[in-house]
């Protein structure tokens, strides 16, 4: 719901537990007076904001009217430059042909409307059915020039989200330049704050970082042409007590692919700014007269019960609004991708082979990776060069995908549609198509090249191209990928004038691509993957419900990446692979139990050669698959809850629970055992509290190799260890870990917990422990019964 007073001065969104209040100041600025726990709305909301009596020493005065005006102490809701606020603006712009920078943004007028328009451009989020959406946009005015500014704010309140976006306007007939402009910036009176980030690199991708908030600036952000994997588009900040449970917090995102800023600055009088935007270095853009030019959307949320319940509001508003189309919320296939298992070494009956052991674990999709190509045996050749390489697939594409689809499962396939080679023909036949400097010899990065997507004949060849691609066979699922960041930006279609446009331009083109795609095959399930997760953002989501979440399958070092990744993007978009070990990342030896019940909290698949597996492997995969099967609704679009966890943690436990909060499943994970240590209580949080539940452990097998020389106590059989009997025994025989069911009230569940039962702690073997040891895990179905 969104409130305007009488007077038109005050503006109060609310969403269904927050309220957003911002109003025109006395000068005509547009001031923000309160973002936080629902408010009741009142017709004298400006009372929230108090103008001083008299200037600060050394402030500089709006005007010479009203001394105490100054814009560096007020709250502000846009920030321009030259008229005394000396904080980071988030709007930086001049005249071509004076130079002049001095502009100031006034009230002019606002409409409010009760649907959502989408974004000219550029992914957005959408009103979804019948749930409520209005958007207020509010119409700023330059005092001396018709250049305006118009900022929207559309409201979720089922989400508890609001977004927010700007369009300049040039009407004034003039050229001016575009340096600087943010899609969001407010200034909030809040103390003690925590600033929480999704940091990394690849293969360790989104981990958070906590610290606290102190004076002066910090920007967290990307340069790399993508969104990327050192700084994701998400932040929060939080009071210094809150954790998951309880606590007062802010998350802010962006819909937005390419570059970007996100900043935070204190000031001296402890005001907090805060924006999101396109990254300003390398940006520039020239509006003519009568251009406009509109910002990526940015989204807000506020939480009074802790960063999980945050998150959930973020989960909704992704799930519900940013994730469209076909697959929003029908369940995704298990798959089987050949990478892993045998890069680019392949050929027609060895990935039949592959598919033929995977149909038989019920695995339901299988997804031809990098190599399929042109003459693409190693990556120093081939990419844009989209026909099939015979040699590897004598029948094509649509040979194989029948033969897989006799077999028992569905087609996938991979591209890189925005990279060239070298060493191909379209390079041969195009080369100014290449992103290069006019002057130096061009960067590589992974032995490849951008294609210049700013070019209307590019992103044509791409969309005819891909097209012909995924029509030639039943084609269900494309993973579509993009190994490399930016270098050497400069465009043979742009002008002089024109070239620091190129990095957002770029981005404009890749949507304009995506969603013609996504019209013409609104059936195909599209997964994103840049490095893994480089490009894991809410722009993408739009476009592709799914994303790769990092290159790094490896059991343990996924907890850190899917915790963090959990923060703003729900389990349905999140896809995990059960590997092969030792890892190909990190070279660590981890259980296929441990692997399943990390990736089962996501979407599932199976990246290892199946046809080298033993029958203790296979039999084991299948128990997984049917387990995940009928639990698939919940583990891929159940409310998520981070219980323990993060960088650096010992243990992790999250659940998922149904809607109705009758079902939840919940995962552990122990990084290193420890010795003779009593297990920990395992709370599991908003069950129904007079209802009883069963809390029962999934029944896991253990390779009985993993026992060493006491697996004389595991078996009543003397077996040496390595010998013949043992290595037999162990490829076929599943030994069964314990079985453990309790039944308890949901209060005492969520207030205590539950006990498990206590690990191996050096004195023997005995029904009653459990066998968990370095990196081991358990999965545990909580059920109303």
């Amino acid at each position: 719901m969104i409130s305007v007073s009488k007077d038109n001065k005050v503006f109060h969104i609310q969403t269904e537990k927050s309220s957003y209040v911002l109003g025109v100041s006395a000068k005509g600025h547009l001031s923000h007076y309160y973002f936080g726990k629902r408010v009741i709305q009142r017709e004298k909301m400006e009372n929230l904001f108090r103008t001083l009596p008299l200037p600060y020493a050394s402030s500089t005065s709006y005007s010479d009217d009203d001394p105490a005006y100054s814009l560096d102490f007020i709250g502000r809701e846009e920030a321009t430059p030259g008229k005394g606020d000396y904080r980071r603006p988030s709007l930086i712009l001049k005249d071509r042909s004076s130079g002049d920078g001095v502009y100031d943004f006034i009230y002019h007028s606002h409409s409010l409307n009760e649907e959502k328009v989408p974004l000219k451009g550029l992914p957005s989020a959408l009103k979804a059915g019948d749930k409520a959406s209005q958007t207020l946009i509010i119409r700023l005015k330059d005092l001396s020039r018709e250049v305006y500014l118009n900022l929207s704010y559309s409201s979720f309140p089922e989400s508890d989200v609001i977004t927010r976006n700007c369009l300049i306007e040039n009407r004034s007939g003039e050229t001016i330049e575009l340096d600087r402009i943010m899609s969001c910036s407010l200034d909030m009176d809040l103390q003690d704050m925590d600033l929480i980030s999704l940091n990394g690199a690849w293969i360790r991708e989104r981990h958070e970082h906590r610290r606290t908030l102190g004076p002066g600036l910090t920007e967290l952000g990307s340069r790399r042409g993508v969104s990327s994997s050192d700084h994701n588009p998400f932040f929060a900040l939080a009071t210094e007590d809150t954790n998951e449970s309880s606590g007062e917090c802010y998350g802010f995102s962006l819909v937005y692919s390419g570059s970007h800023s996100c900043l935070v600055e204190q000031s001296p009088q402890n005001q907090i700014r805060i924006q999101l935007g396109i990254q300003d270095e390398g940006f520039h853009w020239i509006l003519n007269n009568s251009d406009d030019f509109q910002t990526p959307e940015a989204v807000l949320s506020f939480s009074e019960n802790g960063l999980s319940h945050l998150s959930r509001n973020f989960h909704r508003f992704v799930q519900n609004h940013i994730v469209r189309g076909h697959w929003q919320y029908k369940e995704r296939p298990v798959l089987i991708n050949n990478w892993e298992a045998t890069y680019f070494d392949f050929n027609e009956k060895k990935l039949l082979a592959l598919a033929k052991e995977a149909a038989s674990t019920g695995i339901e999709l299988f997804v031809l990776d990098d190599g399929w190509f042109g003459k693409r045996n190693d990556d120093t050749t081939s990419l844009g060069d989209w026909f099939v390489d015979r040699k590897k697939l004598p029948n094509g594409l649509k040979g194989l995908q029948e033969k897989i689809k006799k077999i028992g499962m569905n087609f996938g396939l991979w591209v890189e549609p925005e990279m060239i080679s070298v060493n191909s023909k379209l390079y041969r036949a195009h080369p100014d198509w290449m992103v290069r400097s006019s002057r130096q010899n061009p960067s590589p990065g992974r032995n490849q090249f951008l294609l210049d997507l700013t070019n209307k004949e590019v992103r044509e060849y791409l969309v005819k191209t891909l097209s012909d691609v995924f029509s030639s066979a039943d084609i269900s699922y494309i993973k579509w990928d993009m190994n490399r960041n930016f270098s050497d930006c400069f465009s043979n279609c742009l002008p002089a004038d024109q070239q620091e446009e190129f990095a957002h331009r770029y981005v404009l083109g890749l949507y304009e691509i995506l969603q013609a795609l996504n019209a013409a095959f609104p059936e195909i399930l599209f997964e994103s993957c840049a490095s893994g997760g480089n490009r894991y953002d809410l722009g993408m989501l739009c476009y592709m419900p799914q994303t790769w979440t990092s290159d790094n399958t490896d059991a343990i070092e996924r907890l850190p990446i899917q915790y963090g990744t959990s923060f703003y993007a729900p389990p349905s978009t999140i896809a995990a692979h059960v590997s092969g070990v030792p890892s190909h990342q990190v070279l660590r030896e981890t259980s296929l139990e441990s692997r399943f019940n990390t990736a089962a909290f996501g979407v599932l698949g199976y990246e290892l050669d199946l046809t080298k597996g033993t029958n203790f492997d296979k039999k084991v995969i299948k128990k997984q698959i049917n387990f995940y099967k009928k639990h698939r609704t919940l583990f891929q679009f159940g409310d998520f809850y981070r219980i323990k966890g993060g960088t650096d943690e010992n243990e992790y436990l999250w659940m998922v629970l149904s809607k109705d909060r009758r079902e939840a499943m919940a995962g552990w994970y122990q990084i290193l055992a420890r010795p003779n240590a009593y297990p920990r209580r395992l709370r599991f949080p908003s069950l129904l509290p007079d209802s009883e539940y069963t809390v029962s452990n999934r029944v896991q097998y253990e390779n009985i190799r993993r026992f060493g020389e006491l697996v004389k106590e595991a078996l009543p059989l003397d077996l040496k260890e390595g010998g013949l009997v043992l290595s037999k025994l162990a490829d076929n025989y599943l030994y069964k870990l314990e079985e453990d069911t309790i039944t308890a009230g949901g209060d005492f569940l969520s207030a205590k917990g539950y006990l498990p039962r206590p690990g191996f702690y050096g004195s023997g073997m005995k029904e009653g422990i459990t066998f968990v040891g370095d990196f081991g895990s358990r999965i545990y179905h909580i059920e109303i019964k």
